[in-house]
């Protein structure tokens, strides 16, 4: 047995199905998804467009639930709660990255940083704030606004922010979708870096396999069903 802290299992998908009703009828996104995450890891989640990826990550997070099965998050019953209760685990536990950023563009680098954690409390936000925005290369840019940064800017100051509250979740969706391949390889570095140095569990959702590779994990959907649960040689 390892320590306690690297078994703790954050992520629990039990038996998620989704369906959504169509002119057609009932349509199956999810069938049957059942898997669990171990603090720490990294998970990347590879599939053919169409296959319940996004799907997937939105109901992990509580950001939709799910027609059947459950999701536990850090030790919550996802469907057991309100929107509230949702709501509040994801800012207890949950950061995210998407492709288009979502940055405030009405907030210097800084600002965005700082947001997550004065919405959590947090009492020494900007000091916080400031040596996250340094750990992430933009020790110098801090005081710029989304639209003078560059697009690899704008993605290191949305991990900053994710990571800034330390949550046991990070998901993340096709982060550098809309990056060139360096920038893109340079983002995931730093993802991959925070995940080692903070114990977040990282969630990826990624169509590049060289990155899937590099996780400790590969979940394939295809069609809504997990098709593969490879573990990376421990």
């Amino acid at each position: 047995m390892g320590n306690q802290s690297s078994n703790k299992i954050v992520l629990e998908a039990h038996d998620l199905s989704k369906e959504v009703s169509s002119p057609e009828g009932s349509l199956t996104i999810l069938s049957g998804v059942s898997f669990s995450v171990a603090a720490g890891d990294s998970v990347a989640v590879v599939g053919p467009s169409g296959a319940g990826k996004s799907t997937l990550l939105a109901l992990l997070a509580g950001l939709d639930l799910p027609t059947r099965g459950r999701v536990v998050l850090n030790g919550n019953n996802l469907s057991e709660l309100d929107e509230d209760g949702r709501a509040r685990v994801r800012a207890e536990s949950v950061g995210f990255v998407f492709q288009s950023f979502h940055l405030v563009p009405s907030l210097n680098a800084l600002e965005n940083v700082m947001l997550p954690l004065e919405l959590a409390g947090h009492s020494e936000a900007r000091s916080a704030a400031r040596e996250i925005i340094e750990k992430v290369g933009l020790g110098e840019r801090w005081s710029h606004y989304p639209a003078q940064l560059s697009g690899g800017e704008k993605q290191r100051v949305a991990i900053a922010r994710s990571f800034a509250t330390e949550p046991a979740v990070l998901f993340a969706d096709e982060p550098t979708g809309n990056l060139d391949s360096r920038t893109g390889a340079n983002i995931m570095e730093l993802m991959f870096e925070l995940n080692r140095s903070s114990a977040t569990t990282l969630v990826l959702v990624t169509h590049d396999s060289s990155l899937a590779e590099r996780c400790d994990r590969v979940l394939e959907l295809d069609t809504g069903e997990l098709k593969r649960d490879s573990k990376a040689a421990a």
